[in-house]
């Protein structure tokens, strides 16, 4: 077929191929497309354009005056979009707008038909064969993401995701032709290029092929990127030694996923180590890296004693916080300060840190016989652990073991080895001035009279009790207070594992340890420190002293339900909210429970019709998947669950008598 170029005082000839250019060509009103083209649909015609040229021509008729004589110009009646895409590559001095257009010219045809029908019968490629032949043209020809992406008007990232889906097995892709597999799943099974184990797990899903069920298989045996590990090593070091990470190109997981576990928990103990030989070149004896805390360790902890500053670092700190008080007025954060500001504000905070360090340090004795744990913390940072000494080494250690300060993990064991010690009292004197019989007399008066007067006293009441409870806490053996009141603290461990490694017992033992940090060494010295805390301090010590021997277990054995109630009084009066530090898991709650349970947790949390979606799956993959349902909802079970404070509280002979709440009933939830 013969091609002419297009003329003025050409007569247009229907059904022949004609040369226009660009400038001569306009957007037909016949159009059956209304709604324009968007600016992405316009880039992606212009990349292949600007690199191929125009392989598909543009259908077009002559524009006429009103007597019917041509004006020169053309309307597009099929290829708009292409029309503006070639406009775009002119405004980027990729073509010249005088540059001749491949048309095909028809008068014979409805202009609007001709729209219409090439916007309507058209089949788009199926996915499945574009994933492949991406692949082929990064393979063949040796082309990155940019350049296949520069190519087809697409951004690099797109190409990276159309590549991994051209990876997947081709057994997988070919029933995704089939409409087997849904283009969520095939995403999903992308997060790994190894087909041998793409097909397992697609032979093992049967009728649940939820896309987070296939990731969660794919990788079983993989370390997400958010765990405490990953984030200590990081994921230089780990590619650095040879480890592999799995990315999902579809979903958020921030890290992907860390191949190998046992690479990764080897350069975390290094890592550890190294920051404990760092720790150790303060003249410890020891220095241990461990990534879980040794709970077991049963060795006795010291903690840091008071020191008076110099004269000369009194004067700095004083100087270097008025310095710093005058800097930040005004700012409520470092964000609104000027830099030079924000720099001199945290320069002057490390100095008055630095200095404030001094005020407390380990004697040397411990430092020379004692050790340190370096561990991994909840959240990937290092924590130090300092002050704790083998039996061996005590007497070296502390030459007054009798009264020492103690670690709160080693109260529980303490306790019911203390009570059983009678520790004899020995007069100095040869002769006994006056009999016991005498002693008790005189001493229950005196016992008598102390009661009257401490009810008297509220203050030093308050000073006592805080005295008794803290000598017993935070001293090892010590028998020093006249009160008779014994704190029992319940160690957790036993009760859930790993509790003592979550945020809250973190918190817990943080508060423990910055008293234990204040305290005397010597007991004999605690009633005087006591007395000399502040109002707000000594109350803030009674606190924590009282709350570490809360114990609202609910034991199968142990049935105590005014106790239990008790509990529930006190979170109503605290508004303690569970939502803040638990939530329900496959290992916490919901792989515990059963089926019925997991459905009644998705009914309240999420909805009844959630419900239903995942009432025939089996116990496993419903426990995941409630899992990911209940996500940031904040529902809780009813045993975390506080009471209303408002809300009438039965009686004691009503708790006794509900078993179903507190008794053998209430303990009947079992797993399946």
């Amino acid at each position: 077929m013969n091609a002419v170029t297009e003329t003025t005082a050409a007569e247009p000839v229907s059904g022949v191929e004609i040369f226009v250019p660009l400038n001569k060509l306009k957007k037909s009103p016949r159009n059956a497309r209304k709604v324009p083209h968007g600016g992405n649909a316009i880039e992606a015609l212009a990349a292949p354009i600007a690199h191929k040229g125009l392989i598909q021509n543009l259908v077009v008729e002559p524009e006429v005056k009103e007597d019917g004589t041509p004006t020169g110009f053309y309307f597009v009646t099929a290829g708009e979009g292409r029309r503006q895409a070639m406009l775009l590559c002119a405004k980027r001095r990729k073509m010249k707008k005088s540059d001749p257009v491949r048309c095909w010219l028809d008068t014979e045809n409805d202009p609007s038909e001709i729209s219409l029908g090439e916007n309507v019968t058209r089949t788009p490629m199926h996915p499945a064969d574009q994933f492949e032949r991406f692949r082929e043209l990064s393979e063949t020809k040796g082309w990155g993401a940019q350049e296949i992406g520069a190519r087809f008007g697409v951004s690099a990232h797109v190409v990276k995701q159309r590549l991994r889906l051209g990876a997947v097995s081709p057994k997988l892709l070919q029933v995704y032709r089939e409409d087997g597999l849904t283009l969520d799943q095939l995403m999903a099974f992308a997060i790994t290029e190894d087909h041998e184990r793409q097909e397992q797990v697609f032979e093992s899903l049967h009728h649940n092929r939820e896309p987070w069920i296939i990731r969660r298989d794919l990788t079983a045996a993989n370390v997400p990127g958010h765990d405490r590990r990953a984030i200590f090593v990081g994921e230089a070091a780990y590619e650095e030694a040879g480890g592999t990470i799995i990315r999902d190109l579809f979903a958020d997981e921030a890290g992907g996923y860390f191949e190998d576990a046992g690479l990764l928990d080897m350069l975390a103990i290094e890592k550890l180590r190294e920051a404990a030989a760092e720790v150790q070149a303060e003249c410890w004896k020891w220095a241990e890296a461990h990534i879980d805390y040794p709970h077991a360790h049963g060795m006795r902890r010291f903690y840091p004693e008071p020191l008076a500053l110099s004269d000369e670092d009194e004067k700095r700190l004083e100087a270097a916080s008025a310095q710093y008080d005058q800097l930040v007025e005004g700012y409520d954060s470092y964000d609104e300060m000027p830099e030079d500001v924000a720099a001199k504000v945290e320069a002057l905070d490390a100095e008055i840190d630095a200095i404030s360090d001094k005020r407390r340090a380990y004697d040397a004795n411990v430092i020379a016989h004692g050790g340190v744990f370096v561990v991994l913390n909840h959240d990937g940072t290092v924590r130090i652990e300092r002050g704790f000494v083998r039996a061996e080494d005590e007497a070296l250690a502390d030459p007054q073991p009798e009264g020492e300060v103690i670690d709160l993990e080693m109260v529980g064991d303490e306790q019911a080895e203390g009570d059983e010690e009678v520790q004899d009292i020995e007069d100095e004197e040869v002769g006994k001035p006056i009999s016991d019989a005498l002693t008790r007399d005189l001493s229950a008066h005196r016992t008598l009279a102390l009661r009257v007067a401490l009810c008297e006293r509220p203050d030093m009441a308050l000073i006592a009790l805080t005295h008794a409870l803290t000598s017993q806490l935070f001293y090892s053996y010590a028998e020093t207070g006249c009160l008779e009141v014994r704190p029992t603290v319940t160690p957790l461990g036993s009760h859930a594992d790993g509790i003592e490694d979550t945020p809250l017992a973190a918190k817990a033992n943080a508060a423990h340890e910055a008293w234990a940090e204040r305290m005397p060494r010597d007991v004999a010295d605690l009633w005087p420190f006591i007395v000399a805390l502040d109002d707000e301090d000594r109350m803030a010590l009674l606190a924590h002293c009282v709350s570490c021997t809360v114990n609202a277990l609910r034991l199968p054995w142990d049935c105590k339900p005014r106790s239990l109630q008790t509990a529930d009084r006190l979170a109503s009066a605290l508004t303690l909210d569970m939502a803040k530090d638990w939530t329900p898991t496959a290992d916490s709650y919901l792989g515990r429970v059963t089926k019925a349970h997991i459905l009644e947790a998705v009914s309240e949390g999420v909805s009844e019709e959630a419900a239903r979606r995942i009432a025939d799956m089996k116990k496993q993959d419903m426990a995941q998947a409630a899992e990911q349902l209940l996500t940031g909802t904040g529902w809780l079970p009813t045993l975390l669950r506080t009471p209303e404070a408002e809300a009438a509280q039965p009686s004691d002979a009503e708790a006794l008598e509900a078993p179903t709440e507190d008794g053998e009933d209430f303990y009947a939830v079992a797993a399946e």
